[in-house]
């Protein structure tokens, strides 16, 4: 019997997917679940007649492999994954390879990594974004790890990954240990910055404009067919458009609370561990949160009044106006999230390929755009470039929207409608342009109550000051300065 090339361990929808792409490329895959009912299951369904070899155990599993095996494991990330590593360790020979395919946190992936590799053995973590149809027509893939493993994988992962126009793999090698993971949690937080964005501008649409789903949908057809096209993009249009059975739109009938799993808070965490500002992120996450307290939000809207404005100005305007703030929000949202990767591979020692990344991103992904062929271009000019508002294309671009990016905001306002992420993006854009911000008082709050010292404009970087702000304090300062 033919050995596999690669096992893959979970049998939900991601797994399921990841295997039939797997054995439509040519490669033979050995699949198992803890519940053995699904591998029959399976085999008797989706796989039968291919080449897959269905296991029941996990003995079974690993002789059915070539040397060095591999075994992906798509399991629900946390506890399942680091308790099926203790069941396999035992039965593997030095130079296999384990992988998680999972959404696993990169502090995780750090800590298995090493503990696999003082075993003997390699392992990946790896980013897999797509969804169910990208598992298994292409996904972006985006692994790190063991740096010996990469040469093992490569062929099955570039040859399954989504593929640009150029024919280019959206995968590549990304770094040690966490930084597949990572790379893949900030493409999750990015995920939730354009997806905010979007609800925000259908508000303003819908209810700032009056505008109906079908206008709607015919604006958004539109956008994606500029530089806003995008996969999010897409959807949202194919879901404005979309009908019930009884003829009324299923998105008017969705409640408004919604869900998340987690990368997006674990992004705003990360940033703030490393000191960036991931404002518009942030929003993101804390708008869906705010989304969540729907019985609270009823109660208050019946106490909590605003702004009865209508919309008296050219409706036509507004809408490219939206469309220019969307766009130039979307770049400072890919700004913080690059600024986010360089602060990391900073922190933890990683070389990562800021173009190449990009790239990964092209296809297979839910924020897949046109949009990323510029990224990639500004980071292949310019590897040490240290934000993507200073590429001449991005800064631009950002200029060319700015006064109808400030008149969406404006607009907003005055009719009440909230739009955290967009003005978000617009407050760090004038911060970041800013060669001089308020935190001179700040700082100086902080030496009056805390004798935390300052820096002097007029004095060199490093010599610090304290002031006795009372004439009852000391000459005594803290040590707690940290910029």
């Amino acid at each position: 019997m033919a050995k596999a090339d690669i096992a893959v361990v979970g049998l939900a929808v991601m797994g399921e997917n990841l295997i039939l792409n797997m054995e439509s490329k040519g490669f033979t895959v050995a699949c198992y679940n803890r519940t053995v009912s699904k591998v029959d299951n399976f085999m008797n369904g989706r796989a039968k007649g291919k080449n897959i070899i269905g296991c029941r155990s996990i003995e079974e599993l690993l002789s059915s492999l070539k040397s060095p095996r591999k075994i992906m494991l798509m399991v629900k990330a946390g506890k399942p994954v680091d308790a099926f590593i203790e069941q396999v360790l035992p039965h593997l020979d030095d130079g296999d390879i384990v992988i998680d395919g999972g959404n696993s946190h990169f502090p995780d992936t750090i800590r298995r990594t090493e503990y696999v590799e003082g075993k003997g053995k390699l392992y990946i973590g790896t980013g897999v974004s797509g969804g169910e149809e990208g598992a298994l027509l292409g996904p972006s893939i985006m692994p790190g790890g063991s740096p010996a493993a990469w040469e093992h994988v490569k062929p099955i992962f570039q040859k399954i990954s989504a593929h640009t126009e150029k024919d280019e793999p959206c995968c590549e090698w990304v770094g040690e240990n966490g930084a597949g993971h990572f790379v893949k949690m900030v493409h999750n937080g990015i995920e939730y910055g354009d997806m905010q964005m979007i609800c925000e501008t259908y508000q303003l649409m819908k209810y700032g404009l009056g505008m109906s789903n079908e206008q709607m949908k015919d604006v958004f057809t539109d956008w994606n067919e500029g530089e806003l096209d995008s996969y999010l993009i897409e959807i949202t249009r194919d879901i404005l458009g979309c009908k019930d059975e009884s003829g009324q739109y299923v998105l008017d009938l969705i409640l408004d609370t919604a869900g998340q799993k987690g990368t997006g808070k674990w992004t705003a965490i990360a940033s703030l561990d490393v000191g960036q500002p991931l404002t518009l992120i942030g929003e993101a996450v804390f708008a869906r949160c705010l989304s969540a307290l729907k019985d609270e939000r009823k109660k208050a809207s019946e106490v909590l009044s605003g702004p009865d404005a209508e919309f008296e100005g050219d409706k036509a305007k507004m809408i490219d106006d939206l469309r220019k703030a969307l766009y130039a929000s979307k770049i400072v949202s890919y700004a913080q999230g690059y600024q986010l990767m360089r602060a990391a591979a900073a922190e933890y020692g990683w070389n990562l390929n800021y173009g190449g990344i990009a790239l990964m991103w092209r296809g297979g992904c839910i924020i897949r755009s046109v949009f990323l062929g510029k990224i990639k271009e500004a980071f292949d000019k310019n590897p040490e470039l240290t934000n993507l508002l200073l590429y001449p294309f991005f800064a631009e671009a950002v200029q060319n929207s700015q006064d109808a990016w400030r008149r969406v905001v404006t607009t907003a306002v005055k009719q009440g409608i909230p739009v955290p992420a967009i003005s978000s993006a617009l407050a760090f854009y004038d911060g970041y342009r800013s060669e001089r911000l308020p935190a001179n008082m700040l700082q100086a709050q902080r030496d009056y109550f805390g004798a935390h010292t300052y820096e002097r404009i007029d004095k060199p970087r490093g010599e610090f000051f304290h002031t006795n702000w009372t004439g009852r304090g000391g000459e005594t300062a803290s040590s707690s300065y940290i910029v």
